[in-house]
């Protein structure tokens, strides 16, 4: 059964996790291979925390967790996996929750979802906003390695 989306353990003002989870092992640079997106191409790399899009609606895509962990907080987003989709003791389809009626996700620590977003090499595809200038949700995963990613 999925984690009750009230119960989220979150302080005020951010997450329960207070610690800056840094770059990650690839200093936030994208991973790039035989199957990289073609969106890829034309997003803007984002590495510190303080980079901002060149335009509205752009394209963005990064590796750093903080990076990733801040736009996700922004939105109220919590780190989730998709039940049912677990390999053993390893986490499944990674995916954040935005507070939906999605009862088949579960809430995961941030450790824990960055340990299979780095263990799969994957990128983070998104968007700050919309070309109409409102906030945006938008974002993907990609493995440059698999297209099934």
């Amino acid at each position: 059964m999925a984690e009750d989306k009230g119960s989220r353990n979150r302080e005020a003002g951010g997450s329960g996790d207070v610690e800056d989870l840094g770059a990650g092992p690839e200093g936030g640079k994208i991973r790039r291979g035989p199957d990289s997106a073609k969106s890829l191409k034309y997003s803007q790399e984002v590495t510190p925390t303080e980079d901002e899009p060149e335009r509205e609606g752009r394209s963005l895509a990064t590796t750093h967790h903080e990076v990733i962990k801040q736009w996700a907080e922004e939105r109220d987003g919590v780190p989730a996996t998709v039940e049912g989709t677990e390999h053993g003791d390893h986490l499944g389809v990674l995916r954040i929750d935005f507070g939906g009626k999605d009862d088949k996700l579960r809430h995961v620590s941030w450790e824990e979802w960055f340990d299979t977003f780095d263990s799969r090499k994957l990128n983070f595809i998104y968007q700050e906003q919309r070309s109409d200038g409102t906030q945006s949700n938008f974002f993907r995963l990609e493995n440059p390695n698999r297209e099934d990613a």
